[in-house]
């Protein structure tokens, strides 16, 4: 198995890259990776160190299959953001595109969150969630998950939530927010817990922020929250939240998923 480390340790900028078994579900790259290694190229190919990554916007515009490289444009670099444009290029078409706005901390009178982690029991005290199975996609398997909460896929929840404990099995030596990125993506979507059988979905895009204080640890434990907000005419909207181990929020985001079902 290819962990985030092995991974991204035999990735560069602009060249191809082949896209690991172990990360895929289905025919493309698994999602978090993809978006991941967009952080990950820009940060690589950037003139000078940058600031923390503070808000992503990433189009999964075609299936990311057998080979990808990653080709990061700089936008601006201003005294409070910078911005880049990110293109993943895969069998010859556009697979995935981001826009990154990196930046650094300031003083602010202005300080509040709203973001209260559910009352769950710690990870060692949750149940592992099942990784095994012909649905199971293979990227799954490279992370430790536990059930917190919310309902289980193909369950005909009537309110569509998973919450489940994350953290991957080696992200040593990985930038926080690469491997920030790459966990944020790992549980099903949430309208899945409203299926009474199985259909193919896909993910369109997905929206971050990071509201992290300070850099997380690569290699620690998150609790994901992720809602269908509202699902209808093939489509689900769906919210999603991160906690660290201390309850602090880290990431809140949006992505757009097809249903084909």
């Amino acid at each position: 198995m290819g962990t985030l480390s092995d991974t991204v340790g035999s990735f560069a900028p602009g060249e191809e890259f082949t896209i690991p078994d172990a990360w895929t579900q289905g025919r493309t790259a698994y999602g978090g990776l993809t978006a991941a290694l967009a952080v990950a190229a820009t940060q690589a190919s950037a003139e000078e160190s940058l600031p923390p990554l503070r808000s992503a916007q990433f189009a999964f515009t075609a299936p990311a299959s057998g080979t990808l490289s990653i080709h990061p444009r700089s936008l601006r670099r201003g005294r409070s953001a910078t911005g880049f444009a990110v293109e993943g290029i895969s069998a010859g078409q556009v697979a995935s595109t981001a826009s990154l706005i990196f930046s650094g901390v300031r003083e602010s009178a202005v300080v509040h969150s709203v973001l209260t982690a559910p009352e769950v029991p710690g990870p060692h005290d949750c149940p592992e969630f099942p990784n095994s199975g012909a649905l199971t996609p293979a990227f799954f398997r490279n992370f430790e998950v536990r059930v917190a909460g919310g309902a289980a896929p193909i369950s005909g929840a009537e309110l569509p939530e998973l919450l489940c404990w994350v953290r991957h099995l080696d992200a040593t030596g990985i930038d926080p927010d690469v491997a920030l990125v790459a966990l944020g993506d790992a549980l099903p979507p949430a309208a899945t817990t409203a299926f009474t059988d199985w259909a193919p979905i896909s993910t369109m895009s997905w929206t971050i922020n990071i509201c992290a204080d300070k850099p997380v640890d690569p290699n620690g434990w998150f609790l994901l929250r992720s809602v269908s907000a509202v699902a209808h005419s093939g489509y689900s909207a769906q919210q999603m939240t991160m906690w660290d181990a201390d309850r602090a929020p880290v990431l809140i985001g949006t992505q757009t998923v097809a249903v084909f079902g």
